[in-house]
């Protein structure tokens, strides 16, 4: 009978006159969902089914479901979302909001532009450092005003994925046994290194009510701005977690798909909006959870005996090995870029900081944000000339070495970004790394004057606060002996960077800073 009746409810949905419309009706279909396209609105509707993690099972259900998802999106994709209709049936004839029998529910939405869900922008090379700043930022403000959730130890939360994982990869043919045992054992002693963390993180209430579903293509361009949207709704014990291990699938999504200085934008500007220094060492482990749980989804898929079988095999291996990769201890690394304002320090900073560390790369520490944040305004507000006096500096100095030492301590790595043209702030951070036993990489970024004249004039947008007074403030002052590796500034970033990660090696085999390896005085 539920079948029956979710058949007639979907041939009355797939006629126009229903809407009042005159247009076709396209269909899309998921394993728990259909969408009826329509004009310019979608309809959504729960397949009446009942599974381990989901029961759709009876129009009661079915319309609390309904509800419930868009009372949960609609405060990350205000507009998009309409409302909630029953579905009805009084003397045969089916009804939307009727006062008959309640047969289903169904969704009302606004029917945006595909062409703007993030991964389809992704395919088509149109995502933007811009775009993944403003999501990064959405999805960081969405975590901090989510619900908190005391349900157990942080430990015991990830710990459970990983048993639906292990259980998942047992059921496919995809991989053999051998292989499935070496990752479950990686991803078991992953934990143990990290449950201490991800306990005091769920103590201090970082496992909250999250999205759940957290990729590319559960969010859109709506309005002009990045919105989250098709969260779990159905099961609010799956999408309780770290915020961390929610936004890890995003950055695992970017990465997975070719994208990893995206991966680790969004990355460094979620946390410097989310002031979540701490969770940082978690994400490769959390990324590697995230590529686990795609890995054997889409393994089931190939049991199931999908037409793409041998694509869909492919691709379950490109995630299983990505978790191995995620999984792999790298060791810690510590780069600082310093140079006069208009040498390109954020520019290749954000460059190399991808190809640093484990994935989603280094974590960029950088002077202007950190000068910012100290003010409690956002990085693109102008500071007035007091909050550069010595005294300022020398506190935004001492908060870089300090949160790279934090970071190092943990086993991540950083990229130092700062002007950095004073003796004692380059030996500052130097020290950071000495003491945590890491290597050391000092750059300096160094262009003819006119160079610099010219990008500080024509800059616009971004942290800096630099004008050309203030380049010529430095020009005039001697910043010493410089014994950091000399690099030309005035040449494209990529030839920059790769000159950088060659020398990087070096002093990471050698064990020695960069400092002291054939460097030359300015």
């Amino acid at each position: 009978m539920i079948t029956e009746n979710q058949d007639i409810v979907v041939e009355m949905l797939k006629n126009p006159a229903t809407y009042g419309e005159a247009g076709p009706v396209e269909t899309i279909e998921t394993h728990i969902s259909r969408i009826f396209l329509v004009g310019q609105r979608a309809f959504k509707m729960k397949r009446a089914v009942k599974l381990p993690y989901v029961d759709f099972s009876t129009p009661d259900l079915r319309v609390a479901a309904c509800e419930k998802e868009v009372e949960l999106n609609s405060r990350t994709a205000p507009g998009l979302y309409l409302g909630v209709h029953r579905i009805t049936r009084a003397g045969g004839r089916l009804a939307l909001d009727g006062s008959g029998e309640l047969l289903d529910a169904v969704i009302e939405m606004v029917r945006f532009d595909q062409s703007k869900l993030l991964d389809r922008m992704a395919a088509a090379g149109k995502l933007t450092p811009a775009l993944m700043t403003g999501a990064a930022r959405m999805i960081a403000q969405y975590h901090r005003n989510a619900e908190v959730i005391h349900a157990g130890r942080g430990s015991a939360n990830i710990g459970g994925v990983l048993e639906i994982n292990s259980a998942g990869f047992a059921t496919s043919h995809v991989f053999d046994a051998r292989e499935i045992e070496a990752l479950n054992a990686a991803f078991r002693n992953a934990l143990a290194r990290h449950a201490g963390l991800l306990d005091r993180r769920e103590a201090i209430g970082k496992v909250r009510r999250c999205h759940g579903d957290l990729h590319l293509r559960n969010i859109c361009v709506f309005d002009g701005e990045p919105r989250l949207f098709d969260c779990i709704e159905f099961n609010d014990q799956i999408a309780t977690v770290d915020v961390l291990y929610d936004l890890a699938f995003l950055l695992m999504d970017l990465w997975h798909r070719g994208f990893p200085q995206f991966a680790n934008l969004v990355m460094n500007r979620y946390l410097d909006d989310a002031d979540d220094e701490d969770g940082f060492i978690l994400l490769p482990f959390l990324m590697a959870v995230r590529a686990a749980v795609r890995a054997h989804v889409t393994a089931t898929q190939v049991e199931e005996g999908s037409q793409d079988s041998t694509k869909l095999t492919a691709e379950a291996r490109s995630y299983f090995e990505l978790a191995l990769v995620l999984l792999a201890e790298t060791p810690p690394r510590l780069v600082a870029i310093g140079g006069l304002s208009g040498s390109g320090k954020t520019t290749v900073a954000e460059a190399l900081a991808a190809q640093i560390g484990a994935p989603p790369g280094a974590r960029i520490v950088e002077s202007d944000r950190i000068r910012k944040a100290m003010h409690g305004v956002p990085a693109e507000t102008r500071l007035p000339d007091k909050a550069y006096r010595p005294g300022v500096s020398e506190r935004v100095y001492r908060q870089i070495a300090w949160r790279a030492e934090l970071i190092l301590t943990e086993g991540g790595s950083i990229v130092a970004d700062a002007v950095f043209d004073k003796p004692e702030d380059r030996d500052r951070i130097e020290r950071a790394a000495s003491k945590t036993n890491v290597p050391f990489a000092g750059f300096w970024l160094a262009a003819d004057p006119s160079v610099l004249w010219r990008r500080v004039g024509e800059r616009n947008g971004g942290p800096s606060d630099a004008t050309v007074d203030i380049l010529s403030r430095q020009l005039q002052r001697d910043a010493g002996p410089l014994t950091w590796r000399e690099i030309e500034a005035d040449r494209k970033v990529a030839e920059i960077t790769a000159e950088m990660l060659a020398l990087v090696e070096e002093t990471s085999s050698s064990g020695v800073g960069l400092e002291k390896t054939g460097s030359r005085r300015r």
